[in-house]
């Protein structure tokens, strides 16, 4: 979610994912490449200790690599795509690009995102896909595994919306491609698209024609920062499997 501030808070708490050969908690993610291009896999901490790895990831298409986060951990992940890295790490992303190989912070949007909070609130696993930092791929997340109970929804957005952006949301890549759609907050930056301000509540930031596309087009992903109740996912004792150009359950 410019990043929409008013949506931060999800991530108040989070901490960075670590690669680790051993698993250290109850929690595996993989992270799968359904894509028919290259994808560099962006994180973003939180309070708390970083791990090794920090967005230090590449995964080209057909490919996955797993993950093993400490136990409490919550985060985010995203694609970066189009991304040019010299043999230092430096270099940039057509989308989602977050400071370097080595991510130094979120994704710039506009970035289709998943949040977790892992071990929370009765033991449960929270998550969602979020588009209210807009969207530049489509993104999944299915749990997996023998030990999951509760209701363990599949999130996400199978729909291309870059096929499907209004003109004024559409971020170009130098071919002129698509690659791109923009929120109405970051298009704007206006209260009512950014929940900021006179509009910064739930009873006062209502869905808008914008966040309604995303909604229609993505049902099960977050379309505006209080779209909570139709979004927000729990499973517990789970592992999770987080596709790129998901095509679904």
């Amino acid at each position: 979610m410019a990043i929409n501030y008013s949506f931060f808070f999800l991530l108040s708490s989070f901490l960075l994912l670590g690669v680790s050969t051993k698993r250290t908690s109850g929690t595996i993610f993989t992270l799968l490449n359904n894509c028919p291009y290259t994808v560099w896999p962006g994180t973003l901490s939180g309070n708390g200790p970083t791990l090794a790895g920090e967005g230090n990831y590449i995964l080209s298409p057909g490919t996955s690599m797993q993950l093993n986060p400490p136990v409490g951990w919550s985060g985010r992940f995203w694609a970066r795509t189009g991304c040019n890295f010299d043999t230092n790490g430096a270099g940039t992303c057509s989308t989602g690009d977050c400071g370097g190989l080595q991510c130094t912070g979120g994704g710039v949007p506009p970035v289709s995102l998943v949040e977790f909070t892992l071990n929370g609130a009765g033991g449960q696993d929270f998550y969602d896909v979020s588009l209210v930092d807009g969207y530049n791929v489509g993104i999944g997340v299915k749990p997996t595994g023998d030990g999951a109970s509760g209701n363990c929804q599949y999130a996400g957005c199978v729909n291309d919306l870059n096929a499907s952006c209004p003109p004024e949301l559409q971020v170009r890549d130098s071919n002129g491609s698509v690659v791109a759609c923009k929120s109405a907050c970051a298009a704007f930056n206006s209260p009512e698209y950014c929940c900021t301000g006179d509009h910064g509540s739930p009873q006062t930031c209502s869905p808008t024609q914008y966040s309604e596309m995303f909604k229609n087009a993505c049902p099960t992903a977050y379309s505006y920062a209080y779209d909570d109740a139709s979004s927000t996912c729990t499973c517990t004792g789970s592992d999770y499997i987080i596709t790129f150009c998901s095509s679904g359950v």
